[in-house]
């Protein structure tokens, strides 16, 4: 397999295997202007199975000012190094692009006329191949935005340029974060970040004068033309994700203005929230807010309950966010509006069950996806484990639900567990002598972590003692 590092879905990055091999450009698509001709356009009620509707509609921007397709897109880096992307960018030089510089840029041009002839696209593996789980990202664009399909092909030309506007914003402002989860970085926690420095380690993005840079540009553009957006009252959907987007005063102002302006009925506002406090700047996100909405989504990060999920998320008080989801419920109108977003760890395999209970407490859905890999030292991944010890805890939790009814609470999870053993563990990857150094390795950092921190991982491994003993001799 090849290594490739994270890639970005629902607030948090995830580590993601890819095949040894894509296709090239020419296997692709010819070399001959073939995209550019209208007909060889179809839509996906004709079969196009690639198409998605982001590119005419959707936006993103990470907390260092890098814009791609989607938050999931994999993209090559233009500015830093980036949990995206591994190659990084050909030069130092900061290529900071202002969204109309960027909507019908050449690339995304390339990309639409690709998408319209059915083409598959390395920007789009994580969809085309299911990285992360079975419910693509794209899935949610082509429902939500189907009515608007027909309009995509009308509107735009044979270079693949569109006069459709942005109407879904995904704006990362910062890394602004309470939290620094096991499985997050700098890049998107600021509690990571100031970890880092007092350790005395600075990623370039981190020294003050790149960081001048990103908030001029930040404050000159990007807050401008996302709050032009809302004033012209051309948004449909935000995709509020950090960071910490409770934490962004930006969130609570832009929410206000669609509601003063009137068209809160319109717009659809999705969230990936750590749920640790529901309020901030004398708001309440339910009574002030939402409610004042005609229909919105949280997806409440949470990987473990009590001690487990406080040692994977640093910073959860685990019963005050039991306390705030208790208090959310009493605003949904149906099941799909608050949901519990479960991200399986390591750690997390120890806990499976009691995220399940949690599931049918609550009576929300219950999502499920995997921390991935793309190197033999990432011990936060369940892949991390032998496949031996990992198909003894999986074995455990689907007998024990093995007779559960499919539903919308547990659909996801249940096969997400079922996704477990379908992906090489490092033993199956690598040869003996890369996966035992990459085990070394994965300890030796899990350790470090942990006496910064003052945790250790071994009281949650010491539940499985056949995991403890791996560990510990490793």
């Amino acid at each position: 397999m090849k290594r490739l590092p994270r890639c970005f879905l629902n607030g948090r990055s995830y580590l993601i295997d890819m095949p040894d091999r894509f296709p090239t450009a020419d296997e692709r698509w010819p070399r001959n202007g073939e995209v550019a001709n209208m007909d060889n356009r179809f839509k996906p009620k004709d079969g196009n199975k690639t198409f998605c509707m982001a590119p005419w509609v959707h936006t993103f921007i990470s907390p260092q000012m890098e814009r791609r397709m989607c938050c999931a897109s994999l993209e090559k880096s233009t500015n830093f190094k980036q949990y995206i992307d591994s190659s990084g960018p050909d030069n130092n030089e900061l290529k900071l692009i202002p969204l109309q510089e960027h909507w019908n840029s050449d690339h995304m041009k390339s990309v639409r006329k690709k998408l319209m002839a059915g083409k598959e696209i390395p920007e789009c593996a994580t969809c085309n191949h299911k990285l992360l789980n079975s419910q693509v990202y794209r899935q949610h664009f082509n429902r939500f935005y189907q009515d608007r399909i027909d309009e995509a092909f009308e509107k735009t030309n044979e270079h693949g340029e569109t006069s459709m506007q942005v109407v879904s914003f995904d704006y990362r402002f910062s890394n602004l974060c309470s939290f620094s989860c096991r499985m997050c970085g700098p890049p998107l926690s600021s509690s990571w970040e100031t970890e880092r420095k007092k350790q005395g380690k600075f990623e370039p993005w981190m020294h003050k004068d790149i960081k001048s840079q990103l908030q001029k540009f930040h404050d000159q553009h990007v807050v401008k033309e996302f709050l032009e957006s809302v004033e012209n009252k051309t948004v449909r959907e935000f995709y509020w994700c950090g960071g910490e987007p409770l934490m962004w005063k930006i969130h609570w102002t832009a929410m206000q203005r669609v509601v003063d302006l009137g068209y809160a009925n319109e717009v659809y506002a999705r969230y990936n929230s750590n749920m640790s406090r529901i309020t901030y700047f004398g708001k309440n996100l339910f009574d002030d807010v939402l409610s004042k909405f005609r229909d919105w989504q949280i997806n409440a990060s949470i990987d473990g309950t009590g001690e487990i999920g406080e040692y994977i998320r640093t910073g959860l008080k685990y019963d005050e966010w039991l306390a705030n989801m208790r208090y959310a419920r009493k605003f949904i109108k149906h099941p799909r509006q608050l949901q519990l977003d479960l991200t399986v760890t390591l750690p997390g395999l120890f806990d499976l069950e009691n995220m399940y209970e949690l599931q049918k407490d609550l009576k929300i859905p219950l999502l499920c996806k995997k921390v991935f890999t793309f190197s033999s030292d990432n011990y936060m991944s369940p892949l991390f484990l032998p496949r031996r010890l990992l198909n003894k805890i999986v074995m455990k939790v689907k007998n024990k639900y093995a007779n559960e009814k499919r539903n919308v609470m547990n659909l996801a999870f249940l096969d997400g567990i079922d996704d477990l053993m379908n992906h090489p563990t490092n033993d199956e990857k690598y040869d003996k002598e890369t996966c035992e150094q990459g085990w070394r390795d994965g300890k030796a950092r899990c350790e470090s972590i942990d006496k910064l921190r003052g945790q250790d991982i071994k009281k949650i491994l010491a539940i499985e003692p056949e995991v403890l003993d791996w560990w510990t001799n490793i």
